[in-house]
């Protein structure tokens, strides 16, 4: 396995008539094997969210805030993984290293769902969200190093935003699997081992699919074959760094990339403090049933669909590949959807449902966003490694306070101490990215090579 794992080494140089087809055929091909590997990552990330109320139902005496430190977890160990394992990816052929991921997070989500002493136990529930939130991070950081290889520059944003939904429809997925599953099988366990199940078919799909780089199908460079070569581009950019320079050439003397890593903590924070809460919000603070609260996180996850690719092109076609002004500006729009739906207080479903569509539309283009921005900010044999920079403190600085902290607020401040708190992160996620505005991404417009 530690052989299959390494990159995949250059094939033989195809005929030149051979090029165009081929990269018109293997785009898609990939495309298609990490848009959808990476909605099974969703899968079996965040079912215990959606099993909390039924947890706190059970005669076992846990607190929301308790159940939230299992969340934290998750993050915590997500946050660090999408950071360490994304070196270890851009050393890797993310064929195998994306499929690994995805099986062994299924194998921990499937343990939930059969293995009932785990509920018995406090510490079990948070180590093994931990463990789930480890393997969980394997999965962004290959389709970050794959779609940097197989898409230039100037073509990414557009790219890069329609695979981002990924993240929707596998987040809006997990609901609608789990309450058919639940349905169907007459055990809300059934929320973590169906989706497992699906996610170890779409693990094999990932191996059908996805290829290493361009050069080892026969084809030339992304760049060459696209004359899109990005600033200082050279023959450098296509050799395998080492991790010591991955990490001290190309990231953490990067001042950029800590701008966009900062506000990426402010927006993860929102994002996550109000999808991992709406079940708990409306069936505990509202009264609505798990059947309503799970069509409000479906529309939520649904409606990010066309405000990411919206904000791929604004990005693209507007700002002419400069992504700060594009961040800046939905997460603005996010927070006006925030405070509608803190407003709302009592009333009706239908307003908190137009609400979380608004924040679900616009928060995700920023989520979308800050990913691209850092592939944009280093070589890319650097991708996963920035990329997973920027995730690193989206989740242990933003997801994971969001978990036990969103908890810790809502016991003692109230659910409007959350969206307070909230809204203020709105506001530093554009005061951060704000930082990086005179900052060029683009490629350069004439280039000999």
């Amino acid at each position: 396995m530690i052989s299959l794992l390494k990159p995949a080494p250059a094939a033989p140089a195809l005929p030149a008539d051979r090029i165009t087809p081929e990269y018109r055929r293997l785009r898609w091909q990939v495309f298609t094997g990490i848009f959808v590997g990476y909605a099974g990552f969703y899968l079996v990330r965040n079912n215990l969210a959606l099993a909390i109320p039924d947890i706190l139902k059970q005669p076992l005496g846990y607190t929301k805030t308790q159940l939230g430190w299992a969340m934290s977890g998750l993050s915590v160990a997500y946050g660090l993984s999408k950071f360490i394992m994304g070196s270890v990816s851009d050393r890797s052929n993310p064929r195998w290293f994306m499929s690994l991921g995805l099986l062994l997070t299924a194998a921990v989500t499937f343990s939930f769902g059969t293995i009932s002493a785990i509920y018995g136990s406090l510490f079990a529930i948070i180590a093994l969200q931990t463990l789930n939130g480890w393997c969980n991070g394997m999965g962004w950081p290959p389709c970050g190093k794959t779609m940097v290889h197989w898409w230039s520059t100037k073509e990414r944003g557009r790219v890069v935003s329609i695979w981002n939904v990924a993240h929707n429809v596998g987040g809006a997925l997990v609901a609608v699997f789990a309450g058919w599953a639940v349905v169907h099988f007459h055990d809300w366990h059934a929320t973590f081992y169906f989706n497992a199940a699906i996610a170890v078919l779409i693990a094999g799909l990932i191996i059908l699919l996805v290829r290493d780089t361009p050069q080892s199908c026969g084809l030339p460079p992304i760049e060459v074959y696209k004359n899109d070569y990005p600033p200082d581009y050279g023959a450098a950019h296509e050799r395998t760094f080492t991790a010591r320079e991955i990490f001290f050439d190309y990231v953490l003397n990067n001042k950029f990339l800590w701008a966009i890593a900062i506000a990426n903590a402010f927006v993860y924070f929102v994002r996550y403090g109000v999808v991992n809460w709406i079940p708990t919000y409306l069936q505990m603070a509202k009264g609505f049933s798990f059947k309503e609260s799970g069509f409000a996180w479906t529309a939520f996850e649904f409606a990010g669909i066309p405000g990411t690719i919206l904000c791929g092109f604004i990005s693209d076609k507007v700002f002419k590949a400069r992504r700060a002004p594009a961040t800046i500006l939905f997460m603005l729009l996010t927070l006006a959807g925030l405070i509608v739906y803190g407003l709302n207080g009592h009333g009706p479903l239908w307003i908190d449902i137009a609400s979380l569509i608004a924040i679900g539309f616009f928060i995700y283009g920023p989520i979308m966003m800050i990913g691209l921005h850092a592939l944009d900010l280093v070589p890319k044999k650097a991708a996963g490694t920035a990329a997973g920079f920027t995730g690193f403190f989206g989740y242990f600085f933003g997801s994971a306070p969001s978990g036990a902290g969103v908890g810790w607020i809502a016991d003692k401040w109230g659910w409007n101490g959350v969206f307070i708190t909230m809204i203020g992160c709105c506001l530093l996620a554009m005061v951060f990215s704000a930082m990086t505005l005179g900052h060029r991404t683009t490629s350069n417009e004439n280039v000999s090579r």
